[in-house]
């Protein structure tokens, strides 16, 4: 693929990067590994039949220490991250400076459509990584019909952390990630797709930028039915899904409180050892999916958070979106109903952990594209690959003429 800094229309400087994690922080790890004590078997952590409604469980976790521990090896992962062009850029905004770190596909066609992949908590740039292999095996650079690019968000992994003497909010995020498409030479409009965080990210985009055109999401949390559609009927499918959203919220939400009221506190606990994060981002990965992923898929995740030291810094998207009493919940907000003149697509994974109906999210927005699943779950950039990357291209290519990128250009 060809370099950033090749763009016709960058303004700005970009920085190859690779990522090396140094030895001495591996060998830190291991020996955490080793030596951190794990709680007493408990009722709640010993359930039979395997059952997890109380959280991690006690034989997963010590399966999962000794894997990290004695078989995962981080520089084989860490290689096939880098065989991915990685880049740095710095963004000067009005709330301070950003060192963003990104992975990209860049395109030599010259009405290529400039794509923005956004992830959400526990993720990560990792998770999109299976959809670019797969591009990367099916176009060069002189036919990709996009440049694709995948960053990681302030706080997160690779990219700096938000300021630490001011505060930081969805709009600030929005207006940071719109900068880097900027100086990345895409002025003309860009598309943003995002789940989880991502997807708030991305409507806020749409709604504050003028340069994002379109976005698709795979995430559209709604705790209330609208009031113009409360007599819908729903599918029975459509209906097991609202009240495993429903029980969500009673019972599988108190991370989302407690990342949101007292970041700081948690903040400290799982940076104080390995073994606390893979507990509280295992169970996610468990929980979130419809079928377990592989349990390399989940340490290499813990892995990125443990190894670049964001596990505190990449809490602050809470506070906006989770304290009780205060609706910053951009998918609930009439504020941030995507304008008309954009399309807006919605890919509905049954297993989501609030997947709600088609009508639902269709009061957010001019909903030109939806695609429906019968599998996946939160996760489903990495659960449903192949389906996850079909919805993309096809909602690129059914919105690009709405969107104002002729092919004729």
């Amino acid at each position: 693929m060809t370099s950033p800094v090749a763009l016709p229309n960058a303004n700005s400087n970009v920085t190859p990067f690779t990522v090396r994690i140094s030895d001495d922080s591996l060998e830190q790890l291991k020996a955490l590994l080793r030596i951190t004590p794990i709680a007493s078997q408990t009722y709640e952590s010993s359930l039979p039949d395997a059952d997890r409604k109380f959280g991690t469980r006690h034989d997963w976790l010590l399966k999962a220490i000794k894997e990290w521990r004695d078989t995962f090896d981080w520089r084989k992962h860490e290689g096939h991250m880098n065989t991915f062009d990685h880049f740095h850029m710095n963004i000067d905004d009005k709330v301070g400076e950003f060192h963003v770190h990104f992975v990209a596909m860049f395109s030599k066609k010259k009405d290529a459509v400039p794509l923005m992949l956004l992830h959400g908590w526990p993720g990560s740039f990792l998770e999109f990584l299976p959809a670019l292999d797969k591009l990367r095996k099916r176009y060069l650079a002189d036919d990709l019909p996009y440049h694709l690019i995948v960053q990681s968000l302030p706080g997160y992994a690779f990219s700096s952390p938000p300021p630490v003497d001011k505060d930081f909010g969805i709009e600030d995020v929005a207006r940071v990630m719109d900068q880097l498409m900027l100086k990345l030479g895409f002025g003309n409009g860009y598309m943003v797709q995002g789940g989880d965080v991502g997807s708030k990210i991305a409507r806020v985009m749409a709604v504050k930028h003028d340069t994002c055109k379109a976005i698709h999401i795979k995430f559209c949390i709604m705790e209330d039915c609208p009031d113009d559609i409360s007599n819908m009927d729903c599918s029975a499918i459509e209906e097991e899904g609202l009240q495993r959203g429903r029980e969500f919220l009673r019972t599988g939400s108190s991370f989302a409180v407690q990342h949101a009221t007292k970041p700081s506190t948690i903040g400290f606990v799982l940076s104080s050892n390995p073994v606390a994060l893979l507990a509280w981002i295992g169970e996610k990965y468990l929980a979130w999916t419809e079928q377990d992923p592989p349990m390399s898929l989940i340490i290499e995740s813990v892995s990125l958070y443990w190894l670049t030291q964001c596990a505190a810094t990449c809490l602050w998207p809470y506070r906006i979106f989770y304290t009780p009493g205060v609706n910053g919940n951009p998918h609930n907000v009439a504020k941030y109903k995507i304008p008309a003149s954009k399309p807006f697509g919605y890919s509905y994974y049954p297993h989501e952990l609030y997947p709600v109906p088609r009508p639902w999210a269709a009061t957010t927005g001019n909903l030109s594209f939806f695609r429906a699943h019968e599998k996946g779950g939160h996760f489903a950039a990495v659960e449903q690959t192949e389906a996850s990357l079909k919805d993309l291209e096809e909602f690129v290519q059914e919105s690009r003429g709405a969107a104002g990128f002729d092919d004729s250009e």
